[in-house]
């Protein structure tokens, strides 16, 4: 493998890119988000939570159904592709608690799949996406991309072991790898079983919201449309073998945010019901995004302008997301 260039191939107009998960939330806004005529291969399974990129159809953009941990749909997929962007992940904590198996599989097996074939073809760019859950919670202050990291869930715990797995490739065979950490991302066609979009989804049905324990735990939330942003700053400008912290700086507790949603609803708070904590649930995230400020990007989207948004988003887009509940 040549040695690996130390800034991005955003100058490329030709670019090919291997986006991965492009047809689950963060990946279709990505793909959505990209200039017009953008060479784009969408590698996906299509899992429950692959609908988002329904309507991806463009100029220059090819599906790819197939798993990130088969080998030869990877390379099929990747063939003369210049650059990779790895969303594709299982991500649900909940679900992940419930049964880790495939969380492993995917998250872990699938990214190194990807990284090995991506050796071989002398991928120019490899972003990993990673999360803000790999640094575990933290108390007070932010945290930065050299602290240690402390998972407590097995969804995060199978994303510190492919980030690490993917910084590894780069330390050992020198394949251009950036990884980013975002916040807890929000808007338009994300699955309903995240918070924001299910809480919206229950209220329009009539339904309670379910607050776990006492609400307080901190969130720092950030629009989807932002973090794809940043995430092109990286493929552009990011240095090989760095992390990128991607915050908001909008941090609420979940029981803020609940009312957030009710008043722009107009619901009261006779909408909520506690229910019991989950196990290992972190109390508060909160990162340092410093770094990613140097590379010129910032959030664009006030928080509750963005939230209103994706509200009236899902209000008007029922059609999208009721066959999915039911």
């Amino acid at each position: 493998m040549t040695a690996p260039e130390q800034h991005g191939t955003g100058d490329r107009a030709d670019l090919r890119l291997l986006v991965t998960g492009g047809s689950g939330f963060i990946g279709s806004n990505f793909i959505r988000q990209l200039p017009p005529g953008t060479e784009v291969v969408n590698l996906d399974v299509m899992t429950y939570a692959g609908k988002s990129g329904i309507d991806l159809e463009r100029p220059g953009y090819r599906l790819v159904q197939g798993d990130i941990g088969d080998p030869a749909a990877v390379r099929r997929a990747m063939a003369d592709c210049d650059a990779v962007v790895h969303f594709a992940a299982e991500s649900h904590v909940d679900r992940s608690i419930q049964d880790a198996t495939s969380f492993l599989r995917t998250n872990v097996l699938g990214t190194y799949t990807l990284l090995e074939e991506a050796r071989k073809q002398d991928c120019q760019r490899f972003i990993m996406i990673s999360t803000d859950e790999v640094y575990g919670q933290i108390a007070s202050g932010s945290f930065r991309e050299t602290d240690v990291l402390n998972p407590r869930n097995p969804y995060s715990a199978s994303k510190a072991a492919a980030d690490r797995l993917a910084y590894s490739f780069f330390a050992t065979y020198g394949l251009p790898v950036v990884i980013t950490r975002s916040s807890n991302n929000f808007g338009p066609f994300q699955y309903p079983e995240k918070i924001i979009p299910l809480f919206i989804t229950n209220l329009l049905r009539g339904k309670k919201v379910p607050v776990y324990g006492d609400g307080l735990q901190v969130r720092d939330w950030l629009y989807v449309l932002d973090n794809c942003e940043a995430i092109r700053r990286c493929l552009d400008m990011g240095k090989a073998g760095e992390i990128y912290n991607i915050g908001g700086g909008n941090e609420v507790t979940n029981l803020e945010l609940t009312r957030l949603i009710l008043r722009e609803m107009g619901k009261g708070e006779e909408m909520i019901e506690h229910v019991n904590d989950r196990p290992g649930h972190d109390r508060r995230y909160s990162l340092d995004s410093a770094k990613m400020h140097d590379l010129g990007w910032a959030p664009r989207h006030p928080f509750a302008q963005a939230l209103s948004e994706t509200i009236r988003w899902y209000t008007e887009n029922q059609r999208w997301w009721k066959p999915l509940i039911s």
